[in-house]
């Protein structure tokens, strides 16, 4: 199943999404937050993954204009505008929830967050801001944050290798006496020897800390598709 390009605004910018609609029936939707150079292959094929399986998938482009940048400097420098704006941030997911529940017919209730690497991060910043999504789940992303999870209110999914150079064992530690503190509903998936980016199997020679890893790829998607917590059609 192929999905196809759908342009909303948000943030004040015309931002280019992939839309992969699931079973007609389906009552579940899944908006995909991309990785820091922008929405390229992997978050299109996870959202045709999902519609395969019946699921309503959105890939938002956070950054707009469908920018996808080839170095880590360009990225860099298009993550750190919006960690300097989190309103800006924040207005960009809420784009591509919006644009999802239109293309979906869906509530937003219905629909479940999952992020990758920096994805993943701002997929946890927004559900920390309290907004009632089915739950959201982070994989290979960054768990620190200034907001809090006093006003979470769904449960967190965190897919993550303990070789991670942006996730030190110290950070996730740090996240586990965060979240059973504000007693949030929480799961936490660790893959040993495995670093960043494990997801995507194109991820080889981006750097040092970075590879791919069928097992932990494996291992988190059955996690993930396990938290959705029922079929698409139910």
């Amino acid at each position: 199943m192929q999905g196809v390009e759908r342009r909303y605004d948000a943030g004040g910018v015309e931002c280019v999404g992939y839309y992969a609609a699931g079973d007609s029936a389906a009552k579940v939707g899944i908006l995909l937050l991309h990785e820091a150079p922008g929405l390229g292959p992997h978050m299109r094929r996870r959202a045709d993954l999902l519609a395969g399986l019946g699921y309503h998938a959105f890939a938002a482009d956070l950054h707009g204009g469908g920018q996808l940048v080839q170095t880590p400097a360009e990225a860099r420098v298009l993550v750190g505008a919006l960690k300097a704006d989190p309103d800006l941030l924040m207005a960009r997911v809420e784009g591509g929830l919006r644009a999802l529940t239109e293309a979906s017919r869906l509530d937003v209730e219905d629909i479940a967050v999952a992020g990758y690497c920096f994805g993943g991060w701002c997929g946890l910043e927004f559900a920390r801001t309290g907004v009632p999504v089915r739950n959201v789940s982070v994989f290979h992303g960054g768990l620190t944050s200034e907001r809090g999870a006093a006003a979470l209110k769904t449960s967190v999914l965190v897919c993550v290798g303990d070789a991670d150079p942006f996730s030190p064992m110290d950070q996730i530690r740090g996240f586990q006496e965060e979240m059973s503190s504000a007693g949030v509903d929480y799961q936490l998936c660790l893959f040993g020897g495995v670093g960043h980016g494990f997801t995507d199997p194109d991820i080889h020679g981006a750097g040092p800390g970075f590879g791919y890893s069928a097992k932990a790829d494996a291992g988190s998607w059955s996690a993930f598709v396990t938290a959705l917590g029922q079929t698409p059609t139910a």
